[in-house]
């Protein structure tokens, strides 16, 4: 029989199911110092109702864009409503500077295309050059 301390909480696959993430990902988030979890008796982690808002915050703000590193810098805000909360000046500038490396590798990869999409349109009038006409 359990005690009820041991089966107060969740256990990593309730919490992941419950904010929509991998319990890989619940691992990772813990690992990075972002959610913590008590041992029960028989060994397992056990989360609170806080890691649940915290993990739906780090989802929140990953599919935003930002990475751990970024979201290291909302660790005092991850208790709270980071969706609908005013964002610090701070906090801001992460953002900002995440939007500026985004910016970057959107441009490099459309430059890429760009030169992709040219060769594709070379080769291609090389050989329709080259094919000779049996009309």
């Amino acid at each position: 029989m359990y005690r009820k301390d041991e089966v107060a909480g969740m256990r990593i696959g309730q919490l992941a199911r419950a904010a929509g993430v991998s319990p890989r990902s619940v691992r990772h988030y813990e690992q990075a110092g972002l959610i913590t979890s008590t041992r029960a008796a028989n060994g397992y982690r056990v989360f609170d109702e806080r890691a649940l808002r915290r993990v739906r915050n780090i989802s929140f703000l990953l599919a935003a864009g930002l990475t751990l590193r970024d979201v290291e810098h909302f660790l005092e805000c991850l208790d709270g409503d980071v969706a609908g909360a005013p964002p610090a000046p701070a906090k801001l500038e992460v953002a900002r500077a995440r939007l500026r490396v985004v910016e970057e590798r959107l441009a490099a990869q459309t430059r890429l295309r760009d030169r992709l999409a040219q060769m594709v349109r070379e080769a291609e009038a090389v050989c329709a050059s080259t094919v000779p006409d049996h009309g």
